[in-house]
């Protein structure tokens, strides 16, 4: 209360301080613990190639492969891209898919035909078997027809929207519309007239 005010410490005081409190903090007597031997090192990355319990390293094996087929098969169902089959992975692939799905394929329908055809043929009348052949291949030249058509509306749209087909986009949209709808894998995401855009 009495007495002469004490002065306060300047800044740069203070910072000359703090500096000298980090530096005694940092100061290291050694790294804290020996060298591990390579010896050592080298026996503690070490696995046996071929595991201790063997029923038991094939059974978790036969479990994760199970696993990873169900998340495959689960894909197929609803179009989860992440664990789809390499040759349905990408955008290309997804678009190429909703095209095909859109739209109705004469090429879909060329399975139940054939069973149809190999019906009829076993009618012992030469006419019929004649008119089962005919039509038989008036339905495989529109099927052929059908499927030049698709591949042109492929290309163009995958132009339109990628800058051009990635090889193999236009088979596969192809070889997929020569499929039953309800037997297409992964299963169709769009319904009849659905277009993407």
């Amino acid at each position: 209360m009495f007495g002469r005010k004490k002065e306060a410490p300047t800044a740069q005081e203070t910072v000359d301080q703090a500096a000298a409190a980090d530096q005694a903090a940092n100061v290291r007597v050694g790294k804290g613990a020996p060298t591990p031997r390579r010896k050592d090192q080298v026996a503690a990355r070490r696995r046996p190639l071929v595991p201790d319990d063997r029923k038991a390293a094939k059974a978790a094996n036969r479990e994760a492969l199970r696993e990873e087929r169900m998340k495959t098969r689960r894909a197929l169902d609803t179009g989860e891209e992440r664990y789809l089959p390499l040759r349905d992975k990408g955008p290309n692939r997804r678009f190429v898919r909703d095209i095909v799905d859109a739209r109705w394929n004469i090429g879909e329908f060329i399975m139940i035909a054939a069973l149809v055809f190999v019906l009829f043929s076993f009618i012992q009348n030469i006419d019929v078997q004649l008119i089962v052949m005919a039509a038989f291949w008036v339905l495989i030249l529109l099927v052929i027809a059908d499927s030049f058509m698709l591949r042109r509306q492929i290309r163009k749209r995958l132009t339109a929207k990628f800058g051009g087909p990635n090889p193999g986009d236009v088979w596969y949209g192809v070889s997929r519309s020569l499929q039953l709808r309800r037997f297409r894998l992964p299963k169709p995401q769009v319904r009849h007239g659905q277009y993407p855009s």
